[in-house]
């Protein structure tokens, strides 16, 4: 595994660019748009025509699957979108990485293309309610395609020592949640920024989410839902896939093995011995992981506000 990266977008990922060169229609709000595309939705020109009424700033179509739709000709037929086509596999971190690099509003907004996205999907007036506290990350309540709600809402808990999610469909507005589920959420650019984006070394898609969610959190982020602002998909909703894999032991480096201790996070040494325990790879393996997780520490010490324990005792509190 990889070195944890230690800046915003260490891993520079080979791209093409179409698109993008012209300006759209006049912004209505200071936040952009980054639509992950996958699944081949075929109201692809219906919601690019939508996102455009709409007013953001700017629109970053990411394209995992060039075969997926005629792309240039698409590009050609709407000038002021940026599609993005990546030329090596990539994770959606990676993705939503690469388009918060590509636009340079206050907030943007992740969606995907398994969202259904209306005429109206956020209007100036919800919007400026929504970035007014001025929040790390808004995650909106979304819906299933059947429009029934489902967990979106999750909190720290620890079980016997060991830490774990619990996840709730009851949702009220400000209400805290670890992660935004899905990556879907409207995202402060300059904190994710300053937080480091997501950490391409970590290839779970869950373990991803949740390393950078809760390292907002740690350093003093917060991450809260909306009622006003809500969505559904048109697919079937994603099942998160949270297995204890080597995805896990780097999240669990980085978020749960750091103590708060007077005025900055510290791993000490002999933790290492707790993690080797319970780690699934050799002593020298495990040896070099917790290394690299000191060394990244060190360097953010004084960005940590908190540790694990004192998020769980006081998530009540976290509002």
């Amino acid at each position: 595994m990889n070195t944890i990266p230690l800046i915003f977008n260490e891993r520079q990922i080979n791209i093409t660019v179409l698109g993008g060169q012209q300006p759209g229609p006049e912004p209505k709000m200071d936040i952009s748009v980054i639509m992950l595309n996958g699944s081949g939705s075929h109201f692809r020109i219906q919601t690019l025509e939508n996102l455009l009424k709409c007013g953001f700033k700017s629109i970053v179509s990411i394209e995992p699957d060039y075969d997926n739709f005629n792309i240039e000709d698409i590009s050609r037929r709407y000038p002021s979108v940026k599609f993005i086509i990546p030329l090596e596999p990539v994770t959606d971190g990676d993705m939503i990485n690469i388009g918060m690099s590509e636009v340079d509003s206050e907030y943007v907004l992740v969606l995907r293309d398994s969202i259904y996205i209306p005429d109206g999907i956020l209007l100036p007036n919800l919007a400026g309610h929504l970035v007014a506290d001025k929040n790390y990350c808004v995650v909106p309540r979304i819906l299933d395609r059947n429009n029934q709600g489902f967990a979106v809402q999750f909190s720290p808990e620890a079980v016997r020592g060991r830490f774990r999610v619990m996840p709730s469909s009851v949702v009220t507005d400000g209400t805290p949640t670890l992660y935004p589920f899905d990556y879907i959420g409207l995202y402060n650019r300059e904190k994710f920024i300053k937080l480091g984006g997501f950490d391409y070394t970590i290839t779970s898609s869950y373990w991803q989410n949740a390393d950078l969610a809760v390292r907002a959190w740690l350093w003093g982020e917060k991450t809260l839902l909306s009622t006003s602002f809500q969505l559904s998909y048109t697919e079937e909703t994603p099942i998160e896939d949270s297995t204890a894999d080597l995805s896990y032991l780097r999240f669990y480096l980085k978020n749960l093995l750091p103590k708060y201790k007077y005025d900055h996070g510290v791993i000490g040494s002999m933790s290492f011995f707790i993690f080797v325990s319970n780690s699934s790879c050799g002593f020298f393996e495990a040896f070099r992981q917790f290394k690299d997780a000191r060394n990244w520490t060190e360097k953010n010490k004084y960005r940590f506000k908190m540790d694990i324990q004192h998020l769980i005792e006081n998530w009540v509190t976290s509002k």
